[in-house]
């Protein structure tokens, strides 16, 4: 079996594969992640997976390199990571009573044999009218401001939803591994 590499730095990421009980070491990779002109999200995040993995391949040769990418989306607007509490709160009251689509780009990269595994997993959520009150206190409450959307549903976040919509919940959290289990058979790694 090719060892196993999480081309991330996010905690989120590294609890989530640790679900599948694999060894795996992690690597941060150093990629542009600015979308370029006419680029959809779909293709964003796919690339953006993609090019992490072959980043972190580069000097992991004979290993198999998980990378992944997320934005949220409401309506044709992308919803990065706010950073901080006023792009935060301006996410939320726009995404007061709406849906916002998270689309998680997901790549194996075997670099051993240069073949790469992309694929997208969408995820819907439908968020409950939300207020500038309530807005404030869940994000005084977790500081979600590294999170794409602004909010951990893992979390508190859950309370702000009326309703979810897809196939594979820890895409929202931005490691979909129910595909990645797809992915690793592919490559002859059993999981369980």
């Amino acid at each position: 079996m090719l060892p196993l590499v999480l081309a991330s730095s996010s905690t989120y990421r590294r609890e989530l594969l640790q679900r599948l009980r694999l060894p795996f070491t992690c690597c941060s990779p150093d990629i542009n992640e600015q979308p370029r002109q006419d680029e959809s999200a779909i293709q964003l995040v796919c690339r953006l997976a993609e090019e992490k993995a072959r980043a972190v391949g580069a000097s992991h040769t004979q290993h198999l390199v998980i990378g992944s990418d997320q934005v949220a989306v409401l309506g044709e607007l992308i919803l990065g990571k706010p950073h901080d509490l006023r792009r935060a709160t301006a996410q939320l009251l726009a995404a007061s009573g709406r849906s916002v689509t998270f689309l998680t780009g997901l790549a194996l990269f075997n670099s051993a044999k240069d073949r790469c595994q992309v694929d997208c997993i969408p995820f819907t959520v439908h968020f409950r009218e939300l207020d500038e009150l309530r807005i404030r206190r869940y994000l005084e409450a977790e500081q979600p401001f590294d999170c794409a959307g602004s909010f951990k549903a893992e979390g508190l976040g859950v309370s702000l939803f009326r309703g979810t919509e897809g196939n594979d919940a820890t895409s929202l959290i931005g490691l979909p591994l129910i595909r990645l289990v797809d992915m690793l058979l592919e490559e002859g790694i059993s999981v369980p």
